[in-house]
């Protein structure tokens, strides 16, 4: 809901690499003919009222009837096209009676219009290569509403087609009675789908904070009355009034040519016909004079929040370079205290789990300043106290220049990549960034100008400027709005958290001095690896190293992102650690980053690290323990460093294992929330007749689950187990092969192979088949569906191409019958799981979400299209819609690093993975539809499917106390992975 003005507070807040000042506009500088195409136009942007000049690669056009667009030649990723129709209305342009029609438009979108069937425009698209959902989509919001198209290809044809639906869109629409009347189902789906505890704490939040606005009573998915009640006849007329020139702007950014594309524009919207565009209504009124309020909200899903703010009015800040000044002072400021909360967090004995402060825009209608503490269930005044006091001790004792120097630094870290990586910068990131410019957001100027600004402003940050600044900028927290969430009351209620705000924002301050770190203490692995093999592979020219140590390297250079590095790291072991009698054995793998390294505690890496762009973790997935990160040149050997200390020498701290009991006492709360979450906390004792390998185990189990026992559990894999290193980018090979030389390669002798576990990688599918049940505790009308049959494992690289096939057709039959014939579910799917890990293991399942009126319509529905596929082949037009967009996804899956990761990184261990990259679409396209129609035949047997049906549990099906069972982060079900993922290869 809230709309964050300050981009580098969001940075600061999320941890996420979006940067106005340096801009994630990391794209290709064009000739300047954009630039003067522009300057030509009306001044209907908000660059023309601003003097910060956008990147000239981007051309902006306005028509006679008042359409913008917005242009930029990106060969990243080299043929694909990425396009963005934007109409500015959302759910706010909404009358009383029409709430939920911007999204019940956008649904009708994809249903017919003039010069495209009823039902015919999923599937044009389907047989062009682009899949629904993944490559087609739109999405409607309190404001907006954006139709996506990303393009796989860049023929005319294909253009031509995306162009012409764009224009339907605007202006052809036929909404007709048939299908407003088959789309309510699957819209009043989407919103019993969308019922979640999330979603409710939402409403009640927005319901407190902002009583009397505007956007709490339009919410984009509508009510059921208003919904129920729609016509096609009230859509249509809604449609007229709002999509109109004057509100649309089409952006395409890609791998064509400008001038031709902007003429095509011209030609095909000139003769949108313009009309009156009335102004969006405010979301507000937002009452910056609302104060002294308590609010308690309970779920049984919830854990413990407490949020304490102050409304205040919207401030009309322009994007110029006297606001960027500005809003660098104040994102620093509100960075050095989120910082420091962090920290808190993150000690022995934490006084909350998380905490965060900043100011943001509540759309432009107010603002929101705020404390925000997630606390220890049962803790909430010591949080409350502790997060209060560090906000007040920063506003009344100021910050240090050593906290602002780290700050610092990684800004100008995160602004000198972002210009080195402009010529490389993703099509999607462009588009994005080209509509995030609208409506008065943050103009997408040139890379290095940002990164030069960036650098003179910050010399100048004194800790006297940055205070002033953080201070202009909230508002004071004086009697602020309070409101609490959890699962139970705090003891007092409402009142006893008002007092408690109270004392702490009276309490005397401590002073605190944060000594600086150690200097990193892991650049010394001992002496440099010698190589003792080098080779290239032939296909591709990945270029493999074997170390003497036993350690191999893979590396593939590429130019498709400048200055970026991604690396890969798989140690021998992972999952198969786990046995009968220990199967958690590597639950708490995942948290060792949190641990951090002997010598440094996270907080102090964070610091040591700060201006380099790198990360530290390690996860268990498969046959092995892997680490996977994304750097630059510079930054690789540091990179490199931080992995081999975290396998040599890792902090096994205290405050991690803390983090991770946190984390399961919350995951406890929701395992039964949703119908969703019911079925993957059950699914893998279900399926493996319990074996505790992959069923839920007792909460004592995962409570008493320690760092000390970890250690004890994979430090022998760590010390000894294979390794494998996967490096893709813009490297130079010799060099990055010195620096795994000095790191990995230095390491005492590995094993030179992975093993092959052979007695590990037997994994049972149940004997109980037919129906299960299962209840959840959510709304009383969701249910879930889910089908499953054993299949085998994905050795054979031309059945797996089958199996893709088969789940491509089952899906494309089940959206048409249960979402567009009978509008029973949002999002039928089918999928099939074909093992790298198990031996002669896989599954095929489908699944829909459904009303519980409809469970055994929607039943039927999946046994007649799985029975039909038994019966007849697949017609040449499905099978056509299947395979194209598989065949694009094959086609373009090296266009990108991480494409090229999943075949470099284990390149030598698993060679197999570079033989299907090579014949993946040759065999997609030997794919027959009798294949499937056999593959149907063989697996998909009504007598060998696990039906479960997760229905809405009874006043007597809900446990009174905690729940007795419970996995934290992924189920087991899911968790058994393939050391590097096929992309269905």
């Amino acid at each position: 809901m809230k709309q964050l003005r300050h981009r580098l507070v969001l940075t600061a807040l999320l941890g996420v690499a979006l940067l106005p000042l340096a801009s994630h506009i990391e794209a290709r500088t064009g000739p300047t003919a954009g630039h003067a195409a522009h300057q030509a136009i009306p001044a209907v942007w908000t660059f023309q009222k601003s003097d910060i000049t956008p990147d000239p690669a981007y051309r902006f056009g306005r028509l006679a009837n008042g359409m913008r667009y917005i242009l930029r030649h990106n060969e990243t990723p080299k043929n694909e096209i990425a396009v963005r129709m934007r109409f500015d209305v959302g759910s706010l342009d909404e009358g009383e009676n029409e709430r939920g029609f911007a999204h019940f438009v956008e649904h009708m979108a994809f249903q017919g219009s003039t010069h495209v069937a009823q039902g015919e425009m999923v599937r044009l698209l389907e047989r062009k290569g682009l899949a629904f959902g993944a490559h087609t989509n739109a999405f409607t919001t309190y404001e907006t509403t954006t139709y996506h198209l990303d393009l796989p290809r860049n023929t005319p044809d294909l253009i031509d087609t995306a162009l012409m639906l764009m224009r339907e869109t605007a202006g052809e629409l036929t909404i007709s009675p048939e299908s407003v009347s088959n789309e309510r189902g699957v819209i009043l789906s989407e919103k019993r789908d969308r019922n979640s505890w999330q979603y409710r704490e939402a409403q009640d939040r927005y319901a407190f904070v902002d009583p009397k606005s505007r956007y709490l009573q339009r919410s984009p998915i509508g009510t059921e009355e208003t919904l129920g009640g729609a016509t096609a006849e009230a859509l249509r007329a809604f449609w007229r009034r709002n999509y109109v020139p004057e509100k649309a702007v089409l952006v395409m950014v890609g791998d064509f040519d400008v001038a031709t594309v902007e003429a095509e524009i011209r030609a095909r919207f000139g003769d949108w016909a313009p009309a009156p565009a009335a102004p969006q209504p405010s979301a507000g009124p937002i009452d910056g004079a609302d104060t002294g309020r308590n609010s308690v909200y309970l779920d049984p899903s919830l854990s413990e929040h407490i949020t304490i703010t102050r409304r205040s009015a919207w401030r009309d800040e322009p994007d110029t370079w006297a606001n960027r000044r500005k809003s660098l002072a104040t994102t620093v400021g509100y960075a050095i205290i989120n910082r420091r909360l962090q920290r808190l967090a993150r000690r022995l004995d934490p006084p909350f789990r998380a905490a965060q402060f900043g100011t943001n825009d509540i759309f432009h209608a107010g603002r929101d300043t705020a404390i925000n503490v997630d606390s220890i269930d049962g803790r909430w005044r010591r949080a409350l106290t502790a997060a209060t006091t560090e906000v007040r001790r920063a506003m009344e004792q100021g910050f240090t220049q050593r906290e602002i120097d780290e700050q610092v630094a990684n800004l100008n870290s995160l602004a000198e990549t972002a210009a080195a990586r402009a010529e490389t910068q993703g099509s999607v990131a462009l588009a994005n960034a080209a509509l995030g410019m609208l409506r008065g957001g943050t103009i997408p100027s040139d890379p290095a100008t940002n990164m030069a600004f960036l650098k003179a402003q910050t010399a100048g940050l004194t800790p006297q400027l940055v205070l002033a600044a953080v201070k202009a900028d909230m508002a004071t927290l004086d009697n602020p709005l309070i409101r609490f969430t959890g699962r139970r009351a705090p003891e007092g209620g409402a009142e006893a958290i008002r007092t408690a705000w109270n004392e702490a924002s009276t309490t005397p301050l401590p002073t605190i001095m944060e000594p600086p770190p150690a200097p990193f203490a892991y650049t010394d692995f001992g002496a440099p690896g010698r190589v003792v093999e080098d080779k290239r592979e032939p296909n591709f020219g990945i270029r493999q190293i074997r170390f003497a140590n036993g350690v191999r390297l893979n590396l593939k250079r590429t130019t498709l992102s400048r200055q970026s590095v991604l690396v890969h790291m798989a140690i021998d072991g992972g999952q198969m650690l786990a046995t009968s009698d220990n199967p958690l054995a590597v639950e708490m793998t995942a948290m060792m980053g949190t641990g951090g390294l002997g010598k440094h505690t996270l907080d102090e890496m964070q610091s040591l690290t700060a201006g380099h762009i790198v990360s530290l973790g390690l996860t268990a997935t498969g046959d092995s323990f892997n680490a996977s990160a994304g750097t630059r040149p510079k930054d690789l050997l540091l990179q490199l460093q931080m992995m081999a200390a975290l396998i040599t020498d890792p902090g096994y701290r205290q405050e991690g294992e803390n983090i991770f009991h946190q984390n399961a006492n919350t995951m406890f709360l929701r395992l039964r929330a949703t119908p969703g979450s019911a079925l993957q906390s059950s699914i893998g004792g279900i399926l493996s007749d319990n074996d505790p390998r992959f069923t839920l185990q007792p909460v004592s189990a995962y409570r008493g689950l320690t760092f000390a026992k970890l250690k004890r559990d994979i430090t022998e894999r760590l010390q000894h187990g294979a390794i494998e290193i996967g490096l893709v980018g813009d490297l130079d090979e010799e060099a990055a092969i010195a620096d795994v030389a000095r790191t990995f390669g230095a390491l005492p002798t590995r094993e030179a192979e992975f093993r092959k576990y052979d007695d590990q990688r037997k994994r049972p599918f149940t004997t109980q088949r037919g129906d299960r049940a299962l209840t959840h505790t959510g709304p009383a009308d969701q249910a879930l569906i889910y089908d499953v049959w054993p299949t085998r494992d994905d050795r054979d690289p031309a059945e797996k191409q089958v199996f893709n096939m088969l789940q491509r057709v089952l899906r494309i039959q089940l959206t048409e019958t249960l979402r567009q014939k009978l509008g029973r579910s949002y999002s039928p799917s089918a999928s099939s799981d074909l093992s790298r890990v198990w031996r002669d293991y896989g599954t095929f399942a489908v699944s829909a979400s459904v009303d519980v009126g409809s469970v055994d319509m929607a039943k039927q529905a999946i046994d007649e299209a799985v029975a039909a596929l038994a019966k007849t082949p697949p017609s040449d037009d499905l099978m056509l819609r299947a395979r194209q967009p598989l065949l694009e996804t094959i086609d373009n899956t090296l266009h990108t690093n991480g494409g090229w990761l999943g075949i470099v990184a284990l390149a030598q261990s698993e060679p197999d993975q570079i033989e299907r990259q090579v014949h993946a679409a040759e065999r997609l396209r030997a794919v027959t539809p009798e294949a499937v129609q056999t593959l149907a035949r063989r697996y998909l047997n009504a007598y060998d499917a696990v039906r479960i049906t997760v229905l809405p549990a009874t006043a007597s099906d809900i446990p009174q106390g905690p729940p007795q069972t419970a996995k934290l982060g992924t189920t087991h079900e899911g968790a058994f992975v393939s050391r590097t993922e096929a992309a269905g290869l």
